[in-house]
């Protein structure tokens, strides 16, 4: 594996062993530089003993990794001065100030004070932390905490920002306020490898994303080529009756030859259309099923076809892997 320029991070059989567990199991990543690059998936996946090995903060029992062409074993400490990582949890002193906790970390990173100071009120004004500045950080709530995190990793501004989950547990309003922090760091020339298990944050942010289960990457690539691996489309069904639910399911599995999704709403379907299975294209085939539903007597009153969202591409790479198994 030689390193490119274009590429902030290249790994090639990445393996990490715990015991019998292979925590991550052959991995190969590609993420190009000045990207937003997604690594999706459930608890336990991989994910974040990936980042670590890429961060050196853990050894790799097999395979290679290299940041910017750097080898994170062989260049450890090339590769930390390029990245930053921001974990699961909040790593400032709760106990001090919004601004006691950036001035600090400012001056440990070689900072003199006068600039450690302007640095951090700046940083605290961007990410909206002016008004709180003052305040201890125990504090603050959920969201400003994951923001003056996410501040701390960019004191001095990385070109590869490890962000580890960076919104889980937080409300809706705190999420987009990340994720505009996240916009903005890349903007500004930093390359963001984002780990999360919310598949509405990768594909928010992402350019691209590999999907990880069980320590193997089992899909890669844009939104666009992950939503089409599983399907041309999906079928959103809306029936007037409740009641035909039942019968509306077996139709449609029966017209699609594909699972059917009972949705939240008591009268919604939703299927895949698998355009690779069959000569009809994904347009013709949701007329089919359309029609068969106005046989069987179901009466429809919404019916629209789209693309998969991610929630059903992962569900149908994971289901495939597992049956595979």
């Amino acid at each position: 594996m030689t390193g490119n320029s274009a590429f902030a991070v290249e790994t090639e059989d990445l393996v990490k062993v715990f015991g019998k567990n292979r925590a991550v199991d052959g991995v190969d990543l590609r993420v190009p530089a000045g990207t937003v690059y997604g690594l999706l998936g459930p608890n336990g996946a991989g994910k974040t003993t990936a980042v670590k090995m890429l961060a050196t903060l853990l050894r790799p029992d097999g395979g290679r990794a290299r940041v910017f062409g750097h080898d994170v074993v062989a260049e450890a400490d090339t590769v930390r001065g390029r990245v930053s990582l921001t974990g699961q949890y909040a790593s400032v002193d709760e106990d001090l100030t919004g601004t006691e906790n950036l001035v600090l970390l400012a001056r440990l990173l070689g900072h003199g004070r006068p600039a450690a100071r302007d640095r951090s009120a700046q940083l605290l004004d961007a990410f909206g932390l002016a008004e709180a500045a003052d305040r201890q950080v125990k504090n603050y709530s959920g969201g400003m905490r994951r923001r003056i995190d996410i501040a701390a990793s960019i004191l001095n501004t990385p070109d590869l920002l490890f962000l580890d989950e960076p919104t889980t547990g937080l409300d809706p309003r705190s999420r987009n306020q990340v994720w505009d922090i996240v916009r903005a760091v890349v903007a500004q020339g930093t390359t963001v490898l984002l780990t999360t298990q919310y598949l509405d944050e990768a594909d928010q942010l992402a350019s691209r994303i590999a999907v990880i289960d069980h320590g193997k990457v089992i899909a890669e690539g844009t939104k666009g080529e992950l939503k089409a691996s599983v399907g041309s489309g999906s079928v959103h069904v809306r029936l007037r009756d409740a009641e035909q639910r039942p019968r509306a399911e077996r139709v449609l599995a029966g017209a699609l030859r594909a699972a059917v999704q009972l949705d939240p709403d008591p009268v919604a379907l939703t299927a895949t259309v698998n355009g690779h299975d069959t000569d009809l294209g994904a347009s013709e085939q949701a007329a089919r099923a359309l029609a068969e539903l106005a046989r069987a007597g179901i009466t429809v009153d919404n019916f629209a076809l789209g693309q998969p969202s991610l929630d059903e591409v992962f569900l149908a790479l994971t289901d495939r892997k597992g049956s595979a198994a």
